[in-house]
């Protein structure tokens, strides 16, 4: 086709999608699926009447990546198409920008809330769309989005519905799903091709050009020696020791080696054991742990004052809110060891080995004269903050020409970036003003980012799609996946069960391709049915669960302090998205701090400022201005804990509240507060 030159192995995996068949295209990153897609899409438009296709993505910043970069240069000119994304005034008359459009490129959330929505002008029909290609489409499962868009798909199909689009999934990694054998990875598949109504097909005729396509990095493990001695580490772990024999737990109730997720994961159990319990002791010194642990982890991973500062930062703000002997006995511990804790925390003998290992890979592959680009990944926020200050304050590294930044999910607060942030250190990057970026998961699939000749996992412990999906980075020619860990650790194990995964994936792909037409269309429909009577299961739950208790009947406690502050039944749903409390009283119990800024503009409201307990100092939330008229608390049902007929209970979303919220009526409110605009 003119202006699109396909490599033999896309050819061979668009075939059976030309011929109008539902399939997902497994190629490895950089293979070039939205090409093919690109492809399937111009043919489409060109043969089918009336044809209308919609590119789903699960990233906002996609949206205009997928529009700009790969389907407007080679249908823009013949066809109109529109980006659409919950920045974007189009969402609001979704279903006439769809009329009005051959090519729509959307977030799946957008297209899911028009298929929900039965007003005019906002609703869209799955019949009125004749190609539905589905980018990272992996991640079809459970309660993603996309797997309740194609829901609603495979429902219409099982009662016979004929006008139904055509599927196009593009993935680079399906994954095992948690298989760790043959069968289950076999069945992980066939669930994936299930929800998508799907055949999964890849390239067999022509492997070698997709190998020199794209051929694999050069993987090395970067070991490092455990430190021999680590001071720092003791003493926060006798700091931890005291506070558990503070705390005198129950039988039962022995919690695993500190410094690991698994101790994690016992405090918030305990924490939240505590707040249902009634037992503030219990609850406060569990969340204090879970800090000195989070500090435990990065002292693991970064450097000791970047594991100090963590609690320091934690504990500046609780010198002023104590309220009874648990927080004394906290604060003074924390306060009493303060000294000796920063001491050791500057004690260049005992610093994390990693960090100078870290170092030695990046110098082997940067230099003065050398023109690399790399990306470090790292864990947490938290994580690639530190690491961009070392790389920064690093004399060798500055010497070596490395420019860094970091990259990090879009989203609301300091530690997040916006999309337009996004897009221009990808942007630098790409220019070569930048040529190292620091950054978490965002950056392992979907986001367009040039070759690199360096890959480095730093302190990750993730799954095998996670993992394919970084060492797909290392595109360019002899390049280098590194992986920075210590002798004999997690990562280490990890890595190499990510590899026998991968490879158990390749097996059970080929085992589903070998399956015949009809034994996998029977297998198919059965895993359909199944899905949608657990699906019809699942929601008589939730509705069983929203109907347990009236609102009047739960009371909303500060989780902190445990003071009652409001009822469910003050509390709305405003815009299907923000749960407010319209008491007025509610203003007695919570007192304002500073201005949230959320780095992008709303139609309907704007933020105010944060809003605390007035007892306890425990955030809660923020104020929003809606219609420049109401002001209304915005509450995080996480930081509450509900008081029910039948006792006391955590939740960490507003989904799982035990009773049903109402509707936000602007109309009433303003009646109620604001009567003299209706006199």
């Amino acid at each position: 086709m003119e202006g699109i030159k396909l490599r033999a192995y896309q050819e061979e995996v668009v075939e059976r999608a030309l011929r109008g068949e539902n399939i997902i295209i497994w190629l490895p990153t950089g293979g070039g699926k939205t090409l093919a897609a690109v492809y399937v899409a111009k043919r489409h438009l060109e043969s089918k009447p009336r044809a209308k296709v919609m590119v789903l993505v699960n990233k906002v910043h996609l949206v205009d990546q997928h529009y700009k970069n790969e389907f407007k240069p080679h249908l823009g000119r013949d066809y109109t198409l529109v980006p659409v994304s919950g920045e974007s005034d189009d969402k609001d008359f979704f279903g006439r920008v769809v009329q009005d459009s051959d090519v729509v490129i959307c977030t799946a959330q957008i297209l899911y809330n028009a298929l929900i929505n039965k007003e005019e002008g906002k609703h869209v029909e799955l019949s009125d769309i004749t190609l539905l290609i589905i980018d990272e489409c992996h991640h079809t499962n459970k309660e993603s989005v996309y797997n309740k868009v194609m829901a609603c798909y495979v429902e219409k199909k099982l009662k016979g519905e004929r006008a139904l689009p055509q599927i196009l999934g593009l993935t680079a990694s399906p994954g095992t799903g948690g298989a760790k054998t043959p069968e289950k990875a076999v069945e992980h598949v066939l669930q994936i091709c299930a929800n998508l109504d799907s055949a999964i097909v890849s390239t067999k005729h022509f492997v070698t050009e997709l190998k020199q396509k794209v051929p694999r990095p050069i993987k090395r493990f970067d070991i490092v020696e455990k430190r021999p001695k680590d001071p720092f580490e003791d003493h926060l772990k006798l700091m931890m020791q005291m506070i558990h024999e503070f705390m005198n737990l129950p039988p039962g109730s022995r919690l695993r080696e500190c410094g690991t997720q698994e101790y994690e994961t016992d405090v918030v159990l305990l924490e939240q054991r505590g707040v249902n319990q009634n037992n503030r002791l219990l609850a406060q010194c569990a969340i204090h742990l879970r800090k000195y642990n989070d500090a435990l982890l990065i002292n693991d991973t970064l450097r000791m004052m970047d594991a100090y500062r963590s609690l320091e930062e934690f504990y500046i703000n609780k010198f002023t809110t104590a309220i009874d002997g648990t927080d004394f006995f906290l604060v003074g511990l924390f306060q009493e060891n303060q000294v000796e804790l920063r001491k050791l925390a500057r004690d260049s003998r005992y610093e994390n080995p990693k960090m100078g290992q870290l170092e030695s890979t990046l110098l082997k592959q940067f230099g003065p004269s050398v023109n690399s680009k790399g990306i470090l990944f790292s864990k947490t926020r938290k994580s690639i903050h530190c690491l961009n200050d070392w790389v920064l304050n690093n004399t060798a590294l500055q010497e070596a020409g490395i420019k860094a930044a970091i990259l990090t999910g879009a989203g609301n607060g300091i530690t997040y970036m916006t999309q337009h942030e996004q897009s221009d250190t990808i942007r630098n990057f790409r220019l070569g003003k930048l040529n190292l970026l620091i950054s978490t998961s965002v950056a392992e699939e979907g986001l367009d980012i040039p070759e690199c000749n360096l890959v480095v996992r730093y302190g990750l412990l993730t799954n095998e799609i996670a993992q394919q999906q970084a060492s797909g980075r290392a595109r360019a020619k002899d390049s280098t996946y590194s992986v920075v860990a210590e002798k004999g650790g997690r990562e280490v194990r990890r890595e190499h069960t990510n590899e026998y995964l991968e490879e158990l994936t390749g097996r059970a792909i080929a085992q589903v391709q070998e399956i015949n037409l009809r034994e996998f269309r029977t297998k198919i429909m059965e895993l359909q049915t199944q899905a949608v009577i657990c699906r019809k299961l699942a929601e008589g739950r939730k509705v069983e669960k929203k109907s347990r208790y009236t609102a009047a009947n739960v009371q909303l406690l500060c989780r902190n302090c445990f003071k009652s502050v409001a009822s469910g039944s003050d509390i709305r749903l405003l815009d299907n998205a923000h749960f407010v409390n319209v008491n007025p009283d509610f203003e007695k119990h919570y007192k304002v701090g500073g201005q949230v800024n959320l780095g992008k503009c709303f139609d309907d409201w704007e933020p105010g400022r944060t809003i605390n307990c007035s007892g306890c100092d425990k955030k809660w939330g923020f104020e929003m201005k809606y219609r420049k008229v109401a002001l209304l608390p915005n509450i995080a049902i996480s930081n509450m804990a509900l008081e029910t007929p039948e006792g006391r209970l955590t939740v960490k979303k507003w989904k799982d509240v035990p009773f049903t919220v109402e509707d936000f009526s602007f109309e009433e409110y303003c009646q109620e507060h604001h009567p003299d605009i209706f006199d």
